[in-house]
C-alpha cells in the first residue's frame, strides 16, 4: 500500500507564532536592524550593514544604543550549519577585500575535478557539467565559516544574541516589529522550571529573516504576508562526515547513479561528494531530493553504503571519520518559481536559504546567501540615509528588485525548470536539464510545475542495509553523538507531527531521519503509533518537508557543529 504524508500533518495555528508587540520600553530589548540567524546570510548581512554604518555616525545614531544585532538559536554561530562545501568567493571578497585567501575561513583552492557515474562496483568518469564547474572556487567547512565570520561581526560592533530562540513574530498594522523570543527552562509539558528564563520581545526597525532551510518565522512571514511563489519548496537532505584521511585527495569529487535508482518510478534525485579539506581531511556527503517514493529509503543509510564503494574506499582507506565530523541539514531545492512572491514586506527581508536562493545544477547556494544578506544591508542602509521608516509600506522594496536584477536573480532564472524536470528519472531529467542548459533556460518556454515533497504517495520497498561495523560505516545514534548533540531530554517537544500515521507514513519518516528520532511504539490500549524522540532531534528540518513541522526547542538546544 502507499499513502500520501501530506494528509497526515498535524494541525497547526497560523497565529501560534505571531504576536503583536506589547512590552512596555522596560520590558523589551529595543535593537536597529536585527538579523535572525547566525549564518552565513545573517552574518554577511549584519558585517555589510556594520561597515557602512561605520562611515556614517549619524545614522548610526538613529538606529539607538544596539544598532546591530544578531539572534543564532545555536550555542554559537556554526553550531546549526551544514554544507559540503565549495564555495564561490565573491561574497567573502567583497566583505573582506583587504584579506587574502590564505587567511579566510577556507581549506583549498579547486584545481582539479571530476564527474562519475556509478554502478555498485563500478565507475565510470564524465564530462563535468557546464554548470558544475568549480574550478578557482574554495573548499570549506561551513561551521568554520559562520565562526570565523560571527569574530568578525563582533568585532564590528555586532551584537550577537547566542543560544537565543525568535519564536513569534511581532507583527502590527501591517509592519513587522521584531521577534519575540522563546522562554528557557520549561519542562515537557512546559510549565517553568526553578531556572526558567521568560522569553523578551526584540523590537527592530527592520528583522531580516536569515534562519536558513525551512526557517521556523520566515514560514510563518510567507503564509501570513501571503507570499507563496507559483510552485512550491521542495527539498533535499543532506548527511555528511569529515574523515581524517592517510592521503590527501587532489580533486573535487562529484557522483550521480548508484546509490539512488535512476527510474522515475522511484524519484531518487540526488548525488554524492568528495571534497579535500586541505592535506588531511575529506568532507565525504550524499543528498537526496525528498520527493521521493520509497518509504524504505534512509539517506543515513545510503551514505554508509556509499563509504564501501570502491572509488571511495581508495580515498578513505587507512582514514578515520572525525569525532565531531558528522551532520544533516535539509536544503531548498525549488528554484525561482518557488521563491516567495516578495523578499521585502514592511518592516522585513527575507535572505539565503529561508527564501530558497540555491542553484540546484550547480549545487550552490552559499554565495548567494551571502550576497543577498550584502544587498539586504545596503538595502537598510539606503533607506535609512534617506531619512525613510523602514516599517512604512514600500521603503524595503529595493532589496527584492536588487536581487532579481543580481546574479542571484540572474542564475537562477536560467536553470528555473531543471529540478523540476528530473521528476522523469536520471536519463530523462538530464536529457531535458542538458536542453534547458544549453538555452539558457529558453527551453521549454513554460513553467514546470511542481508538488510539495509530502504530496507524493510513498510505499516501502523492503530495501534493507548493511549493519555498520563501527569502523567504515555507523549508525545513526553513534552519529548524533558525533554532531556534539546536547538537547536537554526534559524541555517540551519541539515537533509537531501526528503519531496516528499508517505505516507506510511512519515508515518513511522513521527511515527519513538521520538521527533516529522517530520509531515505532504502543500506547495504552495496545495501538501501534509512532513515537517521537525529540532528544535526538539535529534539527536538519527533514520533518517539515514530508508532512511534519519542526519548530525551535530550547535556546542552545541541538547540535553542536565544529567542522561540517
Amino acid at each position: 500500500m502507499s499513502s500520501i504524508p501530506a494528509r497526515y500533518r498535524p494541525h497547526l495555528d497560523p497565529q501560534e507564532f505571531v504576536a503583536a508587540p506589547a512590552a512596555g520600553p522596560d520590558e523589551r530589548v529595543d535593537v536597529g536592524a536585527l538579523f535572525v540567524g547566525a549564518g552565513p546570510a545573517g552574518l554577511a548581512g549584519a558585517i555589510r550593514l556594520a561597515q557602512l554604518l561605520e562611515g556614517a555616525p549619524a545614522v548610526r545614531e538613529r538606529l539607538g544604543e544596539v544598532p546591530v544585532a544578531v539572534i543564532e538559536k545555536g550555542k554559537y554561530p556554526g553550531a546549526h550549519a551544514v554544507s559540503g562545501a565549495v564555495i564561490d568567493p565573491i561574497a567573502l571578497r567583497t566583505l573582506f577585500p583587504g584579506v587574502p585567501d590564505s587567511e579566510l575561513p577556507v581549506r583549498s583552492r579547486v584545481e582539479r575535478e571530476a564527474v562519475y557515474f556509478l554502478t555498485a562496483d563500478g565507475s565510470v568518469r564524465i564530462p563535468t557539467p557546464p554548470t558544475m564547474r568549480n574550478h578557482g572556487n574554495l573548499t570549506a567547512s561551513l561551521s568554520e565559516v559562520a565562526r570565523w565570520m560571527g569574530e568578525r561581526a563582533e568585532a564590528l560592533g555586532v551584537t550577537l544574541l547566542n543560544e537565543t530562540v525568535a519564536q513569534r513574530l511581532l507583527v502590527q498594522d501591517g509592519a513587522v516589529h521584531g521577534v519575540a523570543t522563546g522562554d528557557k527552562g520549561l519542562d515537557r509539558d512546559g510549565a517553568p522550571l526553578s531556572n526558567h528564563e521568560p522569553g523578551v520581545e526584540v523590537r527592530a526597525q527592520a528583522t531580516v529573516l536569515a534562519e536558513g532551510v525551512t526557517g521556523h518565522l520566515a514560514q510563518t512571514l510567507v503564509e501570513r504576508f501571503d507570499l507563496r511563489g507559483p510552485n512550491p519548496q521542495v527539498y533535499s537532505l543532506g548527511v555528511k562526515e569529515v574523515w581524517e584521511v592517510a592521503r590527501p585527495l587532489d580533486r573535487v569529487i562529484h557522483t550521480l547513479g548508484w546509490p539512488l535508482r535512476g527510474g522515475a518510478k522511484w524519484r531518487e534525485f540526488g548525488g554524492t561528494w568528495l571534497y579535500p579539506l586541505g592535506e588531511h581531511q575529506v568532507s565525504i556527503g550524499l543528498v537526496v531530493g525528498l520527493d521521493y517514493a520509497d518509504a524504505s529509503l534512509s539517506p543515513h543509510d545510503l551514505l554508509q553504503e556509499f563509504k564501501l564503494h570502491p572509488l571511495v574506499r581508495e580515498v578513505l582507506e587507512g582514514g578515520t571519520r572525525h569525532e565531531r565530523g558528522w551532520g544533516a541539514k535539509t536544503i531548498p531545492e525549488g528554484g525561482w518559481y518557488a521563491l516567495p512572491r516578495r523578499l521585502a514586506v514592511p518592516g522585513a527581508l527575507l535572505v539565503g536559504d529561508a527564501a530558497g536562493f540555491v542553484n540546484v545544477p550547480a549545487l550552490k547556494g552559499i554565495h548567494y546567501a551571502m550576497w543577498s544578506g550584502i544587498l539586504a544591508a545596503e538595502a537598510i542602509f539606503a533607506a535609512l540615509v534617506a531619512g525613510r521608516d523602514l516599517r512604512a509600506p514600500g521603503t524595503l522594496d529595493g532589496y527584492d528588485a536588487a536581487v532579481r536584477r543580481s546574479f542571484i536573480g540572474r542564475d537562477l532564472h536560467r536553470v528555473r525548470n531543471v529540478r523540476q524536470a528530473f521528476g522523469a528519472g536520471l536519463a530523462g531529467g538530464g536529457a531535458l536539464a542538458g536542453l534547458m542548459t544549453a538555452t539558457a533556460g529558453l527551453f521549454p518556454g513554460w513553467r514546470f510545475g511542481a508538488e510539495e515533497d509530502a504530496e507524493h504517495a510513498v510505499a516501502p520497498s523492503g530495501r534493507v542495509y548493511a549493519k555498520p561495523d563501527g569502523v567504515r560505516t555507523f549508525d545513526k545514534l553513534s552519529s548524533v553523538y558525533a554532531s556534539g548533540n546536547r538537547t536537554r531530554d526534559t524541555q517540551p517537544n519541539h515537533l509537531r507531527v501526528r503519531t496516528d500515521v499508517p505505516e507506510e507514513v511512519g515508515e518513511a519518516w522513521i527511515r527519513m531521519c538521520p538521527a533516529e528520532v522517530y520509531e515505532w511504539g504502543t500506547d495504552a490500549a495496545g495501538k501501534r503509533v509512532l513515537v517521537v524522540n525529540a532528544t535526538n532531534c539535529v534539527q536538519c528540518g527533514a520533518i517539515t518537508a514530508k508532512g511534519g513541522r519542526l519548530t525551535p526547542p530550547e535556546g542552545g538546544s541541538g547540535p553542536e557543529y565544529v567542522i561540517t
